[in-house]
């Protein structure tokens, strides 16, 4: 994934570089971006390469500042996933907050206050804590979907490389042809100049889309949330532990006669089945879930749904896509 940060920009500015070596950046990198479905067996989820959530924080504070050159908005990208738990995601399923996925975020201030290091940098290069501890006030950095930000914009470019939708090339092409906009709504935006591309760049990333809200990804990120209550109920791990890195979970989880039969029931699955009544597996769910897409703004021309009859059914039946059926896991025979 680090080819993708010569794309975002040439280089990486000492600012970004100093606080993306502190020592709750660099954990990061043992924080997937797949949620846990990276350790299944799954055919789209086990061709795919390491993609971690320090990867994606450095690249969307690189994207940040490639089109602001504002220091405070890229530190602000970079500590936007701090207090990102291990499976990131399956923390908001165990949260019981799998429409919404922000129950995770409610802990980034304080990660910041409470690093010395990480304060240390923000008075070195003059910025003040409420500057960085919330990126969404920064419209650049964060919005609300379906309109592209640095942080949509880089897991959906990264997601479109892992899931071998998209070459670098292709990702170059789409990357370059963005600038900042104003949109509709009179706010700053990353939009596209060409509608063809922005269209091209729109059809993938709901193949992302596709993925994201598959029953091989929800059955996977719901199976994690149930093996990690299990984990805690039996004090196998405990909620401090979610703050440290998936290996050392994965670790202690394996270590339990309990929780490693678990674990390794999940990750010998090969394909998920559905069915409309719940048969008796425990690794059974009937899983809801957040409809992420992009929906672009073109300049001078609006969004691609409103020009583009193709986009704007994909968008139509991603909405009115129902989940109520129970979804378990199979190995090939």
């Amino acid at each position: 994934m680090d080819m993708l940060l010569q794309i975002y920009n040439n280089e990486i500015p000492d600012f970004i570089r100093e606080t993306a070596e502190t020592p709750l950046i660099q954990r990061l990198m043992n924080v997937g971006m797949n949620c846990g479905c990276e350790y299944t067996s799954f055919p789209v989820f086990a061709r795919c390469s390491k993609y971690s959530r320090y990867s994606h924080s450095l690249g969307t504070a690189l994207i940040i500042w490639h089109f602001t050159n504002d220091k405070k908005q890229a530190i602000a990208g970079l500590l936007h996933d701090i207090s990102t738990p291990v499976f990131a995601h399956a923390i908001d399923f165990l949260n019981n907050d799998f429409k919404e996925q922000t129950s995770t975020e409610r802990y980034t201030k304080a990660f910041i206050e409470n690093s010395s290091e990480i304060i240390n940098l923000l008075k070195k290069y003059n910025l003040k804590t409420e500057e960085v501890s919330n990126y969404h006030i920064y419209p650049v950095a964060d919005n609300n979907a379906p309109k592209l930000s640095a942080d949509r914009l880089e897991y959906t470019l990264g997601t479109m490389l892992n899931f071998q939708f998209a070459d670098l090339e292709k990702i170059k092409k789409f990357y370059n042809n963005i600038v900042i906009g104003i949109n509709e709504a009179g706010e700053k935006e990353l939009m596209f100049k060409n509608p063809d591309i922005a269209e091209a760049f729109s059809k993938i990333s709901l193949k992302n889309t596709d993925v994201f809200i598959s029953d091989d990804d929800r059955f996977t990120i719901q199976s994690i949330a149930y093996i990690l209550s299990v984990a805690i109920k039996n004090k196998v791990i405990v909620q401090e532990d979610l703050y440290k890195t998936e290996p050392f979970v994965i670790d202690k989880i394996q270590n339990n006669k309990v929780c490693s039969k678990l674990w390794e029931q999940l990750k010998c699955y090969t394909k998920t089945v559905t069915s409309s009544k719940k048969p008796d597996n425990p690794f059974c769910f009937k899983v809801d879930t957040k409809k992420r897409y992009i929906d672009p703004y073109v300049l001078n021309k609006g969004r691609v749904s409103q020009y583009s009859g193709i986009i704007k059914e994909k968008i139509q039946e991603l909405n009115n896509k129902t989940f109520d059926y129970y979804i378990s896991g199979e190995k090939d025979d």
